[in-house]
């Protein structure tokens, strides 16, 4: 069984569509990447699958379940996001506590203590951070609170929006290698949307490349490794990067 699967997903805003006929499958504990410039409609896809996006048409499946349109409460216990900014998706004004407890209030959840303790261990935060507000805390720090929160349900899928972009280089490297490990240890699925070629080559499984709303081409990351991808633009993508558009060899070194 697919982990997500979508068939044939139109997804508009109005009378604007924005992507056409997307169609891929993603198995359980595989991580895939969705790449392309910006405006390719990457995001677009992540919002419709976590119910951002209501206007589309086609099928998205997790875990053998159909997805509803709009907000889904046990889709949510199933699949989360980590979004790009962690300077933004934090609510200023809560604690980290606050940050953490808030799903499991939401699903009626209980032993918040332990939970809130366990997921910073888990993401490599001190509980000392636990009362603090995301203002006192770096953006690694932040990103690593994003992760925990996205994890606090104990979903086996995450959608993950351009989760370094907003890092420096060093710190993009510990928050892969975090995401390399906690997919390793609790046998996550990934859904990573980037433009980063190097983010892609150093944590996923499979790629699709995407331009003008349409996937073009599906291909294994060993392909990417080896310059062998096959469509026109996925190669021209290759050439814009230059090969090494983050810093790989810092990521490897500190996998």
């Amino acid at each position: 069984m697919s982990a997500l699967s979508l068939d044939n997903v139109d997804i508009s805003y109005g009378h604007t569509r924005i992507t056409q006929a997307i169609s891929f499958a993603i198995a359980e504990g595989e991580r895939f990447a969705l790449v392309g410039e910006s405006g390719s409609g990457k995001s677009t896809i992540l919002k419709a699958i976590a119910g951002l996006a209501p206007q589309w048409t086609g099928s998205i499946r997790a875990f053998g379940r159909e997805r509803s349109h709009g907000i889904d409460r046990a889709f949510a216990r199933q699949c989360q996001t980590v979004f790009q900014d962690p300077y933004g998706s934090l609510h200023p004004r809560k604690t980290v506590d606050a940050i953490l407890s808030e799903p499991l209030a939401i699903q009626g959840l209980g032993h918040e203590n332990e939970r809130v303790e366990a997921m910073l261990d888990a993401v490599g935060l001190d509980r000392r951070f636990r009362f603090r507000f995301p203002h006192q805390l770096s953006g690694g720090q932040r990103q690593r609170i994003a992760i925990a929160r996205a994890l606090m349900l104990e979903p086996k899928l995450l959608l993950l929006d351009e989760p370094t972009s907003a890092l420096d280089v060093s710190v993009q490297a510990e928050i892969l290698n975090l995401l390399k490990r906690l997919s390793r240890e609790r046998g996550l699925t990934y859904l990573l949307v980037t433009h980063n070629l190097a983010v892609v080559s150093f944590l996923c499984d499979r790629l699709a490349v995407m331009r003008q709303g349409r996937i073009v081409e599906i291909a294994d990351v060993d392909a990417l490794k080896q310059g062998r991808l096959e469509h026109p633009y996925s190669r021209e993508l290759m050439r814009l990067s230059g090969g090494q558009p983050l810093a790989s060899r810092s990521m490897s070194e500190t996998s």
